[in-house]
């Protein structure tokens, strides 16, 4: 299998949370690899930004919104996508959110809010996107994780256990769908500052103990997913499913550091 298997040419993807962060790096990976790519999210001022971001890479794109919390608005997204291109062949699910606060006195409005968003939003844009891919035969599922899907960062409690129950969902659909030609699979970034948590790396306590404990001593950029999910996403993954890859510039492996 050469180099090309890592080609993207004549697919068509979905980036649910594509507009801003992790979910628009990864889109615009996709769109270089040679991918038609649709950048979807709640706000069509950034669903504009992202889609131009993928034609000046010379795709083609839809300018949609979305909502991971309504059905309906995933289920026009795919109806939109297959009457412009045909099919849809790659979902990436990138909507989350996250707040810090002590556990011991988290709402349950929040905690409830949280998991909606980051763990049943995933579910509901796989059974969207993965039936139309069980019918065509065909799909690759890249949903996102965390490096708190492993261990606990502190006063995140509900973040953690939604990412932690995303690494659970990708392995239980992986072998579900494995015989439907869909792989399932997941990312899990380390630390990526972006706009959802940049005020608690910069300058904190926090960011400075993620940076003693990634051997590379530096955060991560978000451009440095993109190949991850190009694997993932392309026939040079043909087998590979249920896998969580970690992108954590060693943090996960990281005992003594000096």
């Amino acid at each position: 299998m050469g180099y090309s298997a890592l080609e993207l040419n004549d697919k068509a993807a979905v980036v649910i949370g594509g507009t801003s962060g992790i979910g628009l790096a990864i889109a615009c990976g996709l769109a270089e690899a040679g991918a038609d790519v649709i950048p979807t999210s709640r706000r069509i001022e950034q669903v504009e930004k992202a889609a131009q971001g993928i034609e000046t890479r010379g795709r083609r794109t839809l300018r949609l919104t979305s909502d991971v919390s309504n059905r309906e608005s995933l289920q026009g997204v795919l109806d939109a996508a297959v009457e412009a291109f045909g099919k849809v062949d790659i979902l990436v699910n990138s909507a989350g959110r996250t707040k810090r606060a002590p556990t011991i006195d988290f709402t349950e409005d929040d905690w409830n809010g949280i998991l909606d968003t980051n763990l049943t939003g995933t579910l509901r844009a796989c059974q969207v996107f993965g039936r139309h891919m069980i019918e065509r035969g065909y799909g690759r599922i890249i949903n996102i994780a965390s490096i708190a899907s492993f261990v606990a960062l502190l006063e995140v409690a509900a973040y953690s256990a939604s990412k932690a129950a995303v690494a659970a969902l990708t392995k239980s659909l992986a072998i579900e769908w494995a015989q439907h030609g869909v792989c399932v699979n997941a990312i899990a970034p380390g630390v990526f500052p972006t706009e959802l948590n940049r005020k608690l790396l910069d300058g904190t306590q926090r960011g400075q103990e993620f940076l003693l404990r990634t051997p590379m001593r530096r955060f991560g950029k978000v451009e440095e997913l993109a190949g991850a999910a190009v694997f993932l996403a392309s026939d040079a993954a043909s087998y590979v499913t249920g896998e969580v890859l970690v992108v954590d510039g060693g943090m996960l492996a990281s005992g003594v550091n000096q």
